[in-house]
Parts: C-alpha cells; sequence; structure tokens
C-alpha cells in the first residue's frame, strides 16, 4: 500500500507526520510512501487550525480527497491535526468519504486505525486525543531522507492561554518531553543524516519546568552539542520574556548553537499586548532585544507580528511601525488578526475592518522589506557557513542557507560553483551580492564536514 501524508500549518505538525510514517514504516503492514497523490492507495492529512487562512487550506485539502476516496481511488483516508481535534465530530459526519479522525495526540493509532479500515474491522471513527500524553518517541525522519534537516519536538502544549490564540485547548497544558528521551529521539535523527537539529514547541524557552522544577532548555543544548554528526543546533518559538542569560550565554558560547532567535513578540503597543494576554511590554521587548544583540552581535533576530488585534488604532499602528524600525529585526513575518471562536479575542468590542488589517499588514511588510534589503545589501563581502540544500537544474549553482535562515521559510543563498556538492554538506561562501532578501555567493572553501 502506498501512503501520501500531506502535512499542513507549523513544523510541530512536521514532526507528527514524520511520527506517524514512521510508525507505519516500523509495523508489521507493508506500507511504501509517496508524495504524489495521484498513486496513493491511503491519504492522511495532517491539518492546522490556528487562522481562519489555515483552516481553509486543511479543509479545501480534505475535500479535495475525499473526491478520490469517493471514487475509489483511495482505499483510506485519515484526518489528524489541530482541525481534526477541533472540529472532530463536524469532520467525522459532515464528510462521510473521511475514515476515521484522530485527535492532536492520537496519532500514535494510525496503524491499528489503517489495519481496521483495510480489513474490515470495527473501528471508531474519531478518536479523542488525550491531552495530558507526552510526545511518543521520535522515529528516523522516512519521508525527509534527502533533506539534512531533522526537526526535534521537546514539548507539547501551551500554558499561555493568549486571548486570541486556540493551541492550548487543542494541544493541551505544556509538557516537556524526559531529556534522556529528547536526546534519544536527536541520536536517531542524526543516525538518519541529519546535519541541522531545529528545536520545536509551542514554546521552547520553558523547556523542564514542568519536570524539573527549572528551565533546562540551556542543559538540554550543552548536552546536544556532545552528540557526534550534529552540526547546526537552532531554536526556535522562544518567548521573550522566557529568554534567560544562562540561555543566551549558551547559543554565545557554544559554536554549534546557530545565533538565532525566534521570538514572537505580537505587538508593541502596551495596550494592545496587556489585551493579548502578553506577559511583555514594549520597554520590556526592547531590552530583552538590546541585551541580546550585545551578548551576540552577529546574533538574527526572527519574530512575528499580529495586526488588527481588536480595538488596534492608528496610534497603535504607527507605535508598531515605530518598533519594527527602531528593532530592525532580521526576519520578521505579520499576520493579520483571525477571529477564532472560543477565545477571549473573539468577543472582544472594536473588531478591525479586514480592508483596515490588510492595508496594515502591507505597511508593515513594505517597511520590513526595506530593511531586510539593506542588510542583504550589507553582507556583501562577508564569509559565511553554508548548508547545501539543492542544485539549480542544468546551472552550476547550487542552492543553501546560511545560519540566519530556517528552511522554508527565510532566505537563501545561491551559490556559484563548478564542485560537485551534495545535500548536506557544509561549504565557506563569500557572499557578492544580493537578490532582494535572497544572497549571491561563491564558494570560498569547503569546510570539514
Amino acid at each position: 500500500m502506498k501512503v501520501v501524508f500531506i502535512s499542513l500549518g507549523c513544523d510541530k505538525n512536521t514532526v507528527d507526520t514524520q511520527q506517524m510514517a514512521g510508525m507505519l514504516q516500523d509495523s508489521a503492514a507493508q506500507y511504501t510512501f509517496t508524495d504524489d497523490e495521484e498513486e496513493a492507495d491511503i491519504a492522511v492529512v495532517n491539518t492546522c487550525a490556528f487562522i481562519n487562512s489555515a483552516k481553509e487550506e486543511s479543509i479545501g485539502q480534505i475535500l479535495s480527497l475525499a473526491e478520490r476516496r469517493k471514487n475509489g481511488q483511495l482505499k483510506a483516508l485519515i484526518v489528524t491535526g489541530c482541525l481534526a481535534q477541533r472540529y472532530q465530530e463536524e469532520i467525522g459526519k459532515d464528510i462521510p468519504e473521511v475514515d476515521a479522525v484522530l485527535g492532536t495526540t492520537a496519532e500514535d493509532q494510525l496503524g491499528i486505525v489503517l489495519d481496521g479500515i483495510l480489513h474490515g474491522k470495527s473501528a471508531p471513527k474519531v478518536l479523542t486525543a488525550d491531552l495530558d500524553k507526552v510526545p511518543a518517541k521520535q522515529s528516523a525522519p522516512v519521508l525527509s531522507l534527502e533533506s539534512p534537516v531533522g526537526y526535534l519536538k521537546i514539548a507539547e502544549g501551551c500554558n499561555k492561554c493568549c486571548s486570541y490564540c486556540v493551541i492550548p485547548s487543542l494541544r493541551g497544558h505544556y509538557r516537556s518531553v524526559p531529556m534522556e528521551q529528547v536526546l534519544e529521539d536527536a541520536k536517531t535523527l542524526l543516525a538518519g543524516g541529519t546535519r541541522e537539529l531545529i528545536l520545536v514547541a509551542q514554546e521552547t524557552t520553558l523547556y523542564g519546568v514542568d519536570l524539573y522544577g527549572k528551565k533546562m532548555l540551556p542543559e538540554l543544548l550543552r548536552r546536544l552539542c556532545l552528540l557526534g554528526g550534529v552540526r547546526w543546533i537552532r531554536i526556535l518559538y522562544c518567548y521573550p520574556e522566557e529568554i534567560t542569560k544562562e540561555l543566551v550565554e549558551v547559543v554565545r558560547s557554544e559554536s554549534r548553537i546557530v545565533p538565532y532567535f525566534d521570538m514572537p513578540v505580537q505587538h508593541a503597543s502596551d495596550k494592545i499586548l496587556k489585551a493579548m494576554g502578553r506577559r511583555t511590554n514594549r520597554k520590556e521587548l526592547e531590552e530583552i532585544i538590546g541585551y541580546i544583540r550585545e551578548q551576540i552581535p552577529d546574533v538574527c533576530l526572527r519574530t512575528t507580528l499580529i495586526t488588527g488585534f481588536p480595538g488596534e488604532t492608528e496610534e497603535d499602528h504607527r507605535e508598531l511601525l515605530s518598533f519594527v524600525r527602531r528593532m530592525k529585526f532580521d526576519r520578521l513575518g505579520v499576520f493579520t488578526y483571525s477571529k477564532e471562536e472560543g477565545t477571549p479575542a473573539a468577543a472582544m468590542k472594536n473588531q478591525v475592518h479586514p480592508s483596515t488589517k490588510k492595508r496594515r499588514q502591507k505597511e508593515l511588510m513594505l517597511l520590513q522589506q526595506q530593511i531586510a534589503f539593506d542588510a542583504a545589501e550589507k553582507m556583501k563581502d562577508k564569509v559565511l557557513d553554508v548548508i547545501i540544500e539543492g542544485k539549480i537544474a542544468d546551472e552550476d549553482v547550487y542552492v543553501g542557507r546560511t545560519y540566519k535562515d530556517i528552511p522554508g521559510v527565510d532566505s537563501n543563498i545561491f551559490v556559484e560553483t563548478k564542485r560537485e556538492l551534495m545535500t548536506g554538506d557544509f561549504i565557506k561562501a563569500k557572499v557578492t551580492g544580493a537578490d532582494g532578501y535572497d544572497l549571491i555567493g561563491e564558494i570560498y572553501y569547503e569546510s570539514a564536514q
């Protein structure tokens, strides 16, 4: 049986998808994997429900595959992930072509469910999640053997309960993965060819508080640095108020940890931050950012913002523009506020008109574009480590990333060389120019592998 996995949304979903694939690979049944929906016998859609656009994408994908299931081109259609958790009964009732709906911690039941579907055994159509469950041991990333990147989930759930966010209701309270299990998961990824480990969770900075009574991310990072085969370690989803001096020092001092902080700040107006349920104000954000840059001068800072939150005025918007102009983030994304049912923000007065949200988003992104373009131009003549991720067909040009870029989200560097390179190789490249957000470079010399 050929199985196609379709993973939508964030990279935490990517980990879950890889987990399910690994479980099927390890099962007694004979499954193979494909990325072509047309040749698949079984389809598993791992969905996202964070904002409206993500829900629409997930529903569209399910309906497309439901048509194939209806026509007999698929023998099974399974829906998992956040949309499955949030609307499990509705999916099971309204889309009869879906054979099973698995909640956010029920992915480990996939093999049993498929066996029941394919062999006509009786099985529940909807499997409710246990939101107290700790993530299972990770399997080798069978869906990304050509990628040098491995995502390492170190925790599940979130306790922050921001007023706009549905994640705590879908993923449960914060649950750290025991450190020994994380280290074993990392060894599994590295044994499969991973060169860059990317640590993910709804919030990485609180890692260990529930298990060990204190923040243990710095200690986890030190121990990961001792593993053989790892070249880069990157941390995502660091809440700014939880970034400690110890964490900054570990990132500064450990050569394998890339100087990259992904810290979603969401806004800069104290009024809006308070309404969002965030734990910082503008002054504190500027102090945290200033401290990180003082300690790690070449650090890359990424953030995300929400514009058009209920009650956001033009003055609040101008304050956010001023903050972005002053902070000059290396990488920045902007979401328009999405009114999510069941959240406190959905019931707030003074909802912002969609056209106003889009206009404010555009203004913020145009400002950030200029900041990013200027920064890219200033990279000329710098020599950087680059991880190779592919090659442009019929050209002597390879596509890579620097430490400033996470895969599939940030920028690339295009390196011209006649040398034959492989995906996962590390080289030194000299930046010769920029093309918008991306860099252009030439090989400086091959780095030690």
